[in-house]
């Protein structure tokens, strides 16, 4: 019988469809998604097969020490947790599911927008702790949203941003065209003006080699002081050490982040320490609905692989 191990935490957690896919093929299911140790890893992924995988590393020794592991399937979108070029050399198919989570992600990319501008975590968290304190926030109707990518999540943003009559640019540099529903209130527009314009600039692009640190202190700089900026992408695309420096000297208002470069947040991050920054433990996908649709499909690519 064939192997499957599974390690994404969240994978069939929503319902049953998934395992179902999996069982029904004949498939022996293993998991491990304790406390991640990548000698365990390495020893339960030895005898496997097939890998559903969630934001862990898979490192080279690892896919050295699973002489059967023939296709890896990613519980989600991103793949920067997986080096394809090894992959390409062990000869183990990688697959994703694309494009599933971009209505929960937007979603949450305009509540961390809305957290953001009215101090809402933060006047949440006076409360609990026994200050009635109002806390004074900005508008966001009619304010200018730049969008760093415009794919699925870039552009369901921009429909949430549409109700709220924000003004959108959309920056995207495979973007020739707006697709024709976005005609009369989204604008394509550079890099630079993009940060610019930005009352709110919010990423939605992958992390690679051309995108490391891709928002560092001389693009904050070029920013309002108002600005917020919102990370709902990958840790590593905006430079954490630019951003504490840009916020605390006023360069840039504030921050909502669903992702980080060092996951899960230490007390000894920084950023932890501004009023002006919201931190969430990268649950941009986190919904009943969305988390059962992309387990059905990375269950699926499993099966249709082997």
């Amino acid at each position: 019988m064939k192997k499957v191990l599974i390690t994404s935490k969240s994978f069939g957690q929503s319902g049953d469809d998934a395992i179902r896919i999996l069982n029904g093929a004949g498939l022996e299911l293993l998991y491990y998604n304790d406390s991640f140790d990548e000698k365990v890893f390495a020893e339960k992924l030895s005898d496997c097969d097939g890998l559903i995988i969630g934001s862990h590393e898979l490192s080279e020794n690892a896919v050295k020490s699973a002489a059967k592991l023939k296709v890896v399937s990613k519980h989600g979108t991103g793949l920067d947790n997986i080096d394809l070029e090894m992959m390409d050399r062990y000869g183990i198919k990688v697959k994703n599911v694309p494009s599933v989570n971009a209505n929960a992600v937007a979603d949450l990319t305009f509540g961390l927008i809305l957290d953001t501008a009215r101090k809402i975590s933060l006047a949440a968290s006076n409360t609990v702790s026994g200050k009635w304190k109002y806390e004074i926030g900005v508008d966001v109707y009619k304010k200018a949203i730049s969008l760093i990518g415009f794919g699925k999540i870039g552009q369901n943003v921009a429909k949430r941003a549409r109700g709220f009559s924000m003004k959108v640019f959309a920056y995207d540099p495979y973007l020739k065209k707006l697709p024709d529903e976005f005609d009369g209130f989204v604008e394509i527009t550079t890099f630079i003006s993009a940060l610019e314009k930005a009352d709110f600039l919010s990423i939605h692009i992958p992390l690679n080699v051309s995108t490391k640190n891709l928002i560092s202190i001389n693009e904050m700089k070029k920013m309002k002081p108002s600005a917020i900026i919102i990370n709902t992408s990958r840790g590593g695309i905006v430079n954490e050490a630019d951003l504490v420096y840009a916020l605390s000297s006023g360069i840039i208002a504030g921050a909502g982040l669903d992702v980080l470069e060092e996951e899960p947040a230490t007390s000894e991050n920084p950023l932890l320490g501004f009023d002006g920054v919201t931190i969430i433990p990268h649950m941009g996908m986190y919904t009943i609905e969305t988390i059962n649709q992309v387990s059905i499909i990375a269950a699926q690519n499993i099966v249709d692989y082997i």
